[in-house]
């Protein structure tokens, strides 16, 4: 039994206070002091953890300054905050132990689109791949090109005046800003744009702390131009924040102090809105993946690349190409990078092809002709999905660090440093001779073209001897960057390096950049600590040994840090907050637009949990062994509202469909539903099951019997009175029918399984075995009728095993025991079968998969299930049995999430079994439909169920009934998503295929 679980850290009384009368003032948003969500907010995409006292989600500009009119009297004076946008910061930029802002919630809108003049005005949490999304339609982008593009904010994008491919021509953030609006810590809102000398000097004359800004701001960038000339870098990518250097343009007839509050990491004022500049998207774009042998000849090339003028050079290395082969990625690419153990991908865009072709021309000649030893080869594509496919393998490229083997992983420290592409591979090699003197792993990668290389040395942050490595190899990085005359901060801020900012910067500019904060934030109430303090006060700088994640993990017993190991290998690179309704991971992250529902948050939550169970002297248990009126007093406990770390793990797992998209999506492959099970086993050592869970794990073995009676059980649940007994009660909603007739009324079962052994070589050549899972047999019991007279058309002897419990439920709600018997159970009775040369064919992919995936990580022998197949596995193997139709009109097909994720070739299969029979069969990118088994039958997650359908599913589904017949869905699940909110039942593939061939036999007699 698990003992009762209490939060280490409480809230500070005076912050505690300050939540409660922020409640009571206008504030129109979320305010959240739970654990829950304040270890949510504790880390970003760094190797830091603090734990904020609070998290305030405000709705408007106007709840930002009433925060800060609140914040300014004289009880709440030691009262701080921090802006918060995508949490993809790699420095710790947006963690603070005091209130974090985010406005990622709500503050995430398209406010004004102006066509005419190409550009937009956004509020600070909009996305930027949501943004673009937008603008694609009008020909329009905002040009810097981040990684984590599909959950970056365009706020956190200011923040750290972000950059990313492409900005040798396209810039950063910060050359895109026409205005910005921002809150100052006193609750001034005012607003900044270019002006010219007159508008700066009528500003000057104005009182009170703007007047202030612009005169002192004027005042260090005349005074010190020269000074600032000789210190700044001739780089694209350089010092983030505070950019004195470019607050006056070339002609220094024009002011922009949008240049100071870019990049200055939320410590000078909240950005509220911003007025964006657009670039026209290129008409033309083409893409070379050069192949090297390794690493080195990659980066030596990349000088010579720049003198065909592309507009982006990215290298990958050896280390996340081999990474990438365990992930989804690689399918998609692999044909693309063949054996290459680095490459460099290399963009040049034009008004047309043959613009471009005149520009790529030579570069292509030079790679055919001249015989560069470490050039391998290359691949060429103007096709935007191939190119779109090539740079998801680069943005993944850090992410995918996090899944290398071992206690050791890539982390960023000293990730983004910059120097002069000319002094790039010098730089490197003395980079990589420093890392090789300590004996590390490490990856490269990055913006070859601006000299930005990315370099990730693998550590384990639970080792003490690792952890001081930190500042050993930082200190040794700081000066050998600073020889080769560049940057330790080329694109990811300055964070926890923040005290390295006076080597850069110099002690005279340093000192004027702490007027600056002063001028704009005298209490150092914003992000205190980040890049520098005050000028007169006292305040300390952070410090690059703050609080690390591995202080808390190394407190986790070994046991826990097995057993939980995907938890502890989430680097919080937060892939899992993104936000495109049509890509399948974490539908609850992005219903709820809260990231306690994210893999990641989940993950972080089990972390302190497993933590507090290990200072507890917890002695691990599966077994519900504690009596049953015990249990009884402890759930009521629950119910009365006492405080249990584990009911804020239950709650947040109460809310993963299971839908396994964390998977495939996740780059570290967190396993989300698994880990859920695993909890649900622990937690309910301790508190009550309801019965409802019985019910739901039960349900195969449930509607089995159901099967027998099926008009009676349908009558009974179909009346008006049991609906509402069933809603009441059970909490459940739409409850699904029993088929009739059942499949045991229409086909032959194998009911002798030792049968088939007397089977000859020749017969199990023809023959197939079909297994029944409790959904389509029983809900769907035509689908299994038209599966086995698919398969007699193409000519097998189908034999079908009588139905038995796959177990899935049981797994789903962390039976995991139960489970466990159900698997030895069945490899028993299906020994006979699985040792046949006769192919295994299931028909419901999340029963299917079953066996591959949670079975495997059970069963002793871990390839005893490898044969069950899913249809399209096998058929796709199958060409010469196919007629060949010729067929005018194209099926569109909708797969299930767990195809997706755990067979990733499953829905190009469908594709070509298709297109053998003459066919074209179009795949539908949509996310997960929402119903996800149980999950939306459950009343709770109704909601949510139908908000998740209707932001993918709904929007590609054809509106003509006409259409219908030609969308086909490969989910149980979905199929009654779509009949229960859209009024119709798509077929699934094998049901059109049936009358197709069907079709075909009938016209050839």
């Amino acid at each position: 039994m698990i003992p009762r679980l209490l939060p280490e850290t409480t809230i500070n009384q005076t912050i505690a206070n300050f939540l409660t009368c922020l409640k009571e003032t206008t504030f129109s948003g979320d305010i959240k002091g739970d654990i829950a969500n304040r270890l949510i907010a504790s880390t970003d995409n760094s190797i830091y953890q603090i734990l904020p006292q609070g998290v305030v989600f405000p709705r408007t500009t106007e709840d930002i300054r009433e925060i800060f009119k609140l914040a300014n009297k004289t009880e709440f004076e030691s009262v701080t905050f921090s802006p918060r946008g995508g949490g993809t910061g790699t420095n710790g930029q947006s963690l603070s132990p005091s209130i974090i802002i985010d406005c990622s919630k709500y503050m995430n809108q398209v406010l004004e689109l102006n066509l005419e003049e190409d550009w937009v005005r956004v509020q600070p949490g909009i996305i930027l791949d949501q943004l673009n999304q937008i603008l694609s339609e009008h020909n329009l982008f905002f040009a810097p090109s981040l990684a984590p593009s599909n959950r970056a904010t365009i706020g956190g994008m200011i923040n750290t005046d972000a950059a990313g491919k492409g900005s040798r021509i396209y810039g950063k953030t910060s050359d895109h800003i026409l205005e910005l609006s921002w809150v100052l810590s006193n609750g001034t809102l005012s607003s900044s744009s270019q002006i010219s000398r007159d508008d700066l000097d009528s500003l000057k004359q104005q009182n009170g702390r703007l007047g202030e800004i612009y005169n002192l701001i004027d005042k260090i960038v005349s005074e010190k131009a020269e000074l600032i000339d000789n210190i700044f870098p001739k780089l694209t990518r350089f010092m983030t924040g505070y950019n004195v250097a470019k607050v006056y343009d070339e002609t220094r007839n024009y002011f922009d102090l949008n240049r100071i509050l870019a990049g200055s990491e939320g410590t000078l004022g909240i950005i509220t809105e911003t007025k964006l500049k657009l670039t026209k998207i290129p008409k033309a774009t083409q893409l070379l993946a050069i192949h090297y042998q390794n690493f080195d000849a990659a980066l030596k090339d990349a000088t010579n690349l720049l003198n065909y003028d592309p507009a982006a050079i990215e290298t990958v290395d050896e280390i996340i190409l081999e990474l990438a082969k365990n992930d989804s990625i690689y399918q998609e690419v692999k044909d693309f990078i063949c054996e290459a153990k680095a490459i460099n991908l290399v963009e040049f865009v034009g008004e047309t092809n043959q613009d471009i072709e005149q520009q790529i021309s030579p570069l292509i000649d030079q790679l055919e002709n001249y015989k560069n030893p470490g050039v391998l080869g290359y691949y060429h594509t103007e096709k935007p999905e191939e190119i779109k496919k090539l740079w998801s393998l680069r943005k993944k490229g850090a992410a995918l660090l996090g899944s290398m083997p071992g206690h050791r992983k890539p982390i960023a420290f000293i990730e983004d440093t910059a120097v002069s592409p000319e002094n790039l591979a010098s730089y490197t090699h003395e980079f990589q001779a420093l890392l090789n003197s300590y004996k590390l792993t490490y990856a490269m990668f990055g913006h070859v073209d601006v000299g930005c290389l990315h370099v990730r040395p693998a550590l384990d942050m639970k080792v003490p001897e690792d952890e001081k490595l930190i500042r050993e190899i930082s200190d040794q990085v700081v000066n050998l960057v600073r020889k080769y005359g560049g940057v330790i901060w080329g694109e990811h801020g300055k964070g926890f390096r923040s005290e390295y900012t006076p080597l850069f910067f110099g002690e005279e500019l340093y000192q004027d950049l702490r007027r600056i904060k002063e001028v704009f934030d005298p209490d150092n109430k914003l992000n205190p600590g980040k890049i520098v303090t005050p000028y007169n006060s006292s305040d300390e700088i952070v410090k690059l040994e703050s609080t690390l994640r591995g202080h808390f993990d190394r407190q986790v017993s070994q046991q826990f840090r097995t057993e939980y190991e995907a938890v502890f290998n989430c680097n919080g690179n937060g892939a899992c907050f993104n936000f495109n309704p049509d890509e399948i991971i974490c539908p609850s992250a992005k219903q709820t637009r809260n990231r306690i529902h994210s893999p990641k948050g989940r993950a972080m939550l089990l972390r302190e949990w497993l933590r507090l169970l290990s200072k507890s002297n917890f002695k691990d248990s599966f077994k519900e062994n504690l009596s049953f009126p015990k249990k009884v007093w402890y759930t009521l406990d629950k119910w009365q509202g006492k405080e249990d770390f584990s009911h804020d793990v239950y709650e947040a797992m109460q809310g993963c469909l299971a839908c396994k998209g964390c998977i495939s999506q996740c780059p570290i492959h967190v396993d989300i539903p698994d880990l859920k099970s695993q909890f649900l086993e622990r937690y309910h050592s301790r508190y009550l099951r309801s019965f409802r869970d019985y019910l739901m794990a039960n349900i195969e073995k449930l509607i089995y019997y159901q099967s027998f009676a099926p008009n009676l059980f349908n009558s009974l649940v179909q009346n008006t009175i049991s609906k509402l007994l069933i809603n009441k009660t059970l909490n459940l909603v739409d409850t699904p029918l029993i088929s009739y007739p059942t499949v045991r009324d229409k086909l032959p079962i194998a009911l002798n399984i030792e049968t088939l052994d007397k089977l000859s070589v020749e017969e199990q050549k023809n023959s197939i075995i079909l297994l029944q899972d409790a959904f389509t047999s029983f809900y769907e019991s035509q689908l299994v009728i038209d599966t086995y007279h698919c398969l007699e058309n193409l000519d097998y002897n189908v034999y079908i095993l009588p139905f038995f419990i796959n177990g899935k439920t049981l797994h789903l709600k962390g039976f995991i025991n139960n489970f466990k018997m159900v698997i030895h159970n069945n490899i028993n009775a299906l020994k006979t079968v699985l040792d046949l040369d006769i192919p295994i064919i299931g028909i419901e992919p999340s029963m299917t998969l079953t066996y591959r995936d949670e079975y495997e990580k059970i069963a002793s022998d871990k390839n005893i299930f490898k044969k069950v197949q899913l249809i399209q596995e096998f058929l796709v193997t199958q060409e010469k049995r196919f007629p060949k139709i010729q067929s005018t009109h194209p099926y569109y097909l909708l797969a299930h999430c767990h195809e997706k994720s755990l067979a990733f070739n499953s829905e190009k299969q469908w594709q070509t079994v298709f297109k053998n029979m003459g066919i074209s069969l179009n795949i539908v990118s949509v996310g997960c439909c929402g119903m996800a088994g149980m999950y939306g039958h459950e009343k709770e997650h109704y909601e949510n169920s139908k908000g998740i359908y209707q932001s993918s599913w709904q929007q590609h589904l054809p509106k003509k009934i006409d259409e219908q017949p030609y969308y086909l869905v490969t989910g149980y699940s979905c199929r009654s998503q779509v009949k229960r909110f859209s009024g119709w039942k798509p077929q699934h593939p094998i049901q059109a295929l049936n009358q197709l061939i069907s079709f075909s036999k009938n016209n050839s007699s």
